[in-house]
């Protein structure tokens, strides 16, 4: 854990943003107390709950996802439930990382033009781009509003690298970086850092990662907050 005094706070506030930005992708779900949870099937790659604090339980989590049909998953924030007797199993462990607002951000750079996705065709060759040509509809057009800034980078017009800034719980979610795992993901990051400085100076900047995304994180000036775990149903 960093050793910062708002730590807890800013982990929080990451939950809550992931929480947001996974609720606006789903179309669906709801918050209680300590928890976003959707009664019915998130798009791909995308939990069917976000817990928000330590406090919440699996009984809770539980209760507000399907789990009679295949492919519930959990967000487990905090890395606090044990959800392996209801046949559940660890996906992945990651990760929080934050940045503080206002820390100097270095240029993109690299051989890619970089600009804010605008229009909603321009949004499905985004997601085509991100997915590697082999998922479609998870990204609707409703997401290109205020809040939400998709980040494509160009090559002659083809889209190779990209990420996604979404605000909410006081902070600027970065996520769905892709660029493969050389410079282009780097410049990628970069320009998502830069462009959270225009656009929310005053604003931290949070994500998760893991592997040597969480290395690149780091080198690009994040720093870990805690860990969390996503869990996924395979009885």
């Amino acid at each position: 854990m960093t050793d910062e005094p708002n730590a807890p706070a800013l982990l929080r506030a990451a939950a809550r943003n992931n929480a947001e930005w996974c609720a606006a992708v789903s179309r669906a779900g709801h918050f209680r107390r300590g928890l976003w949870c959707s009664p019915r099937r998130t798009p791909p790659l995308y939990p069917d709950a976000v817990t928000l604090a330590p406090s919440a339980t699996a009984a809770e989590v539980l209760a507000g996802v399907d789990t009679a049909t295949p492919g519930c998953s959990v967000k487990d924030s905090f890395a606090s439930l044990d959800l392996a007797p209801d046949g559940f199993e660890v996906l992945f462990e990651a990760q929080w990382v934050h940045r503080p607002a206002g820390a100097a951000v270095a240029p993109a750079g690299g051989r890619l033009e970089w600009d804010e996705v605008e229009a909603p065709g321009e949004l499905g060759r985004w997601e085509a781009a991100w997915s590697g040509g082999g998922r479609g509809g998870v990204f609707h057009s409703g997401l290109l509003r205020e809040g939400i800034v998709f980040l494509a980078g160009r090559d002659g017009g083809r889209i190779e690298a990209g990420a996604v800034l979404s605000t909410g719980g006081g902070v600027v979610g970065v996520s769905n970086v892709f660029g493969g795992s050389g410079p282009d993901a780097e410049a990628a990051r970069a320009f998502a850092l830069g462009t959270a400085s225009r656009h929310w100076p005053e604003l931290p900047v949070v994500g998760y990662e893991h592997g040597a995304d969480l290395d690149a994180a780091v080198r690009a000036g994040f720093s870990p907050l805690g860990p969390l775990r996503v869990w996924l149903r395979t009885s």
